[in-house]
């Protein structure tokens, strides 16, 4: 049975558009992609940077869109259609519309993340804990942007328990909009790092940008700071000017709400104490790095403000994993025999998540006679701040003891340069050389950690390696058994 999201009445009462056709019975999704649209979606044309929605109305038609939302001015144009028309005076400005509908209607109990560093994976792990507790609603991908965030909170359903969004941001007043059509009664800032640092004067100028979270917060809403980030005092002070009165902290100082009191690697992950709000909770989770436990900890806390049963949510922590590229681990075999380990961290790079994964990649132990290897790409969107940020790595890539360093990008000359004679590295000019070079040195029981921003395309690499190494499929006929595993 196909579960209505919204009748046509309410998107036209919430849109305030004009309906053209014989409307649906019921809207079971909404979209903005056709390539995803599922059969009784309403297909938002919306106009994106590169792409205009009303430009693939024929492919939503195909795809079982049951309605079209459209632009007024783009109506001449768009000849005879025949699904059903919701036109309005701005497509982007009708999704919002709905998404401030969604959360009038909405009984959830709402938390919205954002930092600099672990917005997603803070935000998934959320949403895999929170699941065993109740109807979850949560940002797919990282669909934190000026049209991901009233897409995701028009999707919400009502009768969502929970529901997480992460907001993200590239400049200043960015995200102030999105979280004050969010309403979260938790709001969490996992870290303030040097990210998109090209945007802004500052790191300080980066921490109010990220406080923007707090003007959205319900009235006696409260905020989950990291103790140990030394922005705290700055965020504090943002959250109270805005008349934020609860502040809760995560962390390894003494002081903190959520506070890790132990932590042991276990191989596949790491096991943690921590004491949440006054109660003493252990846990494994099935992934590593020291940061993934500092993210465990704002999840276990914000858990527990949102009314959830926190010895249970520690619980499932022990199946969770991270989503690809953001330290998804793979286990391939070579041709010659033995495996080697692929760590995923190509989704995005800046200072901070750059040194968190050459943090991970030290606590892999390689096999007998292998070696670590870094493969590290270009970090972006850094400005005038580049070249100091890329020569500052090496101390973090010595500190991961590899055995070889492979670096590719323009940025990444000035680390090259300065590793000389420290640890024996490569430059290469393209990822593709890269990529030759590292299938080269590959041995058995070799721990390889590829991590650069999105934009240098070491996701394509990581995607052709595992299609390269992974295990042929049984001749049976039946399906290989998975040799990947998701990680920190």
């Amino acid at each position: 049975m196909t579960t209505v999201l919204w009748t046509p009445q309410e998107i036209v009462q919430a849109t305030g558009g004009r309906p053209i056709g014989t409307m649906p019975t019921g809207i079971s999704g909404l979209s903005i992609d056709t390539r995803t649209l599922q059969p009784g979606d309403a297909f938002f044309a919306i106009k994106g940077e590169s792409f205009d929605g009303h430009a693939f109305l024929r492919q939503a038609i195909a795809a079982g869109a049951a309605l079209l939302v459209v632009a007024e001015k783009k109506l001449p144009a768009l000849g005879s259609v025949t699904v059903p028309l919701l036109v309005v005076d701005d497509v982007l400005k009708a999704l919002e519309r709905l998404a401030l509908a969604a959360r009038a209607r909405s009984k959830a109990r709402i938390v919205a993340v954002t930092g600099s560093v672990g917005k997603t994976t803070t935000k998934d792990a959320l949403r895999h804990i929170l699941e065993r507790q109740g109807e979850v609603h949560a940002s797919i991908a990282s669909f934190n942007n000026h049209w991901g965030v009233p897409l995701t909170l028009a999707r919400l359903p009502a009768d969502a328990r929970f529901a997480v969004f992460e907001i993200g941001m590239n400049h200043p007043n960015e995200i102030r909009p999105l979280v004050k059509m969010v309403q979260p009664h938790v709001a969490v800032i996992t870290l303030i790092a040097p990210a998109h640092l090209g945007f802004f004067r500052d790191i300080d100028e980066i921490a109010d940008a990220k406080a923007e979270i707090f003007e959205g917060l319900v009235p006696g809403g409260t905020a989950v700071l990291n103790a140990d980030d030394p922005q705290l005092p700055r965020l504090t002070a943002r959250a109270r000017a805005v008349g934020v009165t609860r502040i809760t902290t995560f962390g390894e100082a003494p002081d903190a709400d959520y506070r890790l009191t132990a932590l042991r690697s276990t191989g596949a992950g790491q096991r943690l104490a921590a004491r949440i709000d006054g109660t003493d909770v252990m846990t494994e989770i099935g992934a590593g790095g020291r940061h993934i436990a500092q993210n465990a900890l704002a999840v276990l806390g914000a858990a527990d403000l949102m009314g959830a049963d926190v010895e249970a949510a520690a619980a499932a922590l022990a199946d969770w994993r991270a989503s690809k590229g953001r330290g998804a681990r793979h286990v391939l075999p070579l041709p010659g025999g033995g495996t080697w380990t692929l760590i995923d961290e190509s989704y995005n790079a800046n200072p901070a998540s750059m040194r968190a994964s050459l943090s991970l990649l030290a606590q892999c132990a390689p096999g007998p006679e292998a070696r670590r290897i870094a493969v590290l790409g270009d970090m972006l969107e850094l400005g005038a701040f580049s070249r100091a940020m890329h020569v500052e790595l090496a101390a973090a890539v010595l500190d991961a003891h590899p055995d070889l360093v492979l670096l590719a990008g323009t940025e990444m000359t000035a680390l090259d340069a300065a590793l000389e004679r420290l640890v024996r590295h490569e430059w290469h000019s393209s990822t593709g050389e890269l990529r030759a070079s590292l299938v080269r040195h590959l041995r058995p029981g070799d721990v390889v950690m590829i991590k650069a921003s999105k934009s240098i395309g070491f996701s394509k690499m990581v995607d052709d390696l595992v299609a390269e190494f992974a295990p042929p499929a049984p001749s049976t006929g039946e399906p290989a058994p998975s040799q990947s595993w998701q990680g920190a």
